[in-house]
């Protein structure tokens, strides 16, 4: 069976003010698998993951320039609801940004946003999104209870919980495991395998054996541009561009 690409990109380029953060991206992520961002610090590997859901657009003065296509639709023309955008593409960052509220209210607080206002709609949201993200055991007799009394890997799948929540298609992470204990980032990585089968997952990691182990496609950038992207296996075990090795084998990043 063909794969399905659900975003692409084409000769993008993004600005901020007068630096050129991007290069004449050429993309195709797939539906439902895991696509791993890699490179070394400064890459453009964050800036292209935040352009898939416009978050750049909270940046002053950055602007993107070339196609960049959700379902085939361009992400950046005029009209687009970023909103809606937002909630099809949902983010997980860095480091867990819980809100000061309830294990419960943070969840729901999405589908609340959205208009959800049914005590009986929010409390299967709030369970089903808590069991997709792996946390539902560890949180089901204390929702009430602050969020932020979770512990960091905890707090980190809460995250991915209230992104599910708004029944997202994409899962961008933002290094989302990099803060994270041995122990936690296993169980966050075991959670992606899962989840793929009804997600689009693209990960940006600074980790080159998480990418290995966790992903199927992996694009690898280098000053602005993207120097090659393929599956997984083939990128790490036959790279095409000597940069490309080089990075994987140690000697510069």
């Amino acid at each position: 069976m063909a794969e399905q690409t659900i975003l692409s990109a084409r000769g993008l380029d993004l600005y901020y003010g007068g630096t050129r953060a991007l290069r004449k991206i050429d993309l195709d992520i797939p539906a439902r698998q895991v696509t791993a961002l890699i490179g070394p610090s400064g890459c453009g590997k964050s800036t292209f993951l935040r352009c898939l859901n416009r978050m750049n657009d909270l940046i002053p003065g950055a602007r993107a320039e070339g196609s960049l296509t959700f379902h085939g639709e361009e992400i950046y023309a005029r009209g687009v609801d970023v909103t809606e955008l937002r909630r099809r593409i949902g983010m997980v960052f860095q480091k867990p940004n819980l809100f000061p509220m309830s294990i419960y209210d943070n969840v729901a607080y999405g589908p609340r946003l959205h208009g959800v206002r049914s005590r009986a709609a929010l409390d299967g949201t709030v369970e089903r999104s808590l069991r997709a993200a792996a946390i539902w055991e560890e949180v089901e007799n204390r929702l009430k209870r602050p969020a932020l009394g979770l512990s960091g890997g905890q707090q980190q799948r809460l995250c991915i919980a209230r992104a599910l929540a708004v029944e997202p298609e994409v899962l961008l992470m933002d290094e989302a495991t990099s803060a994270l204990d041995p122990i936690s980032t296993a169980r966050i990585e075991e959670l992606l395998g899962e989840l793929k089968s009804r997600y689009t997952i693209v990960l940006v990691t600074h980790n080159m054996q998480q990418a290995a182990r966790v992903s199927d496609r992996t694009a690898f950038f280098l000053g602005g541009e993207l120097v090659e992207a393929g599956s997984t296996e083939r990128l790490f075990s036959m790279p095409r561009s000597r940069r490309t090795e080089a990075y994987l084998t140690g000697r510069f990043g």
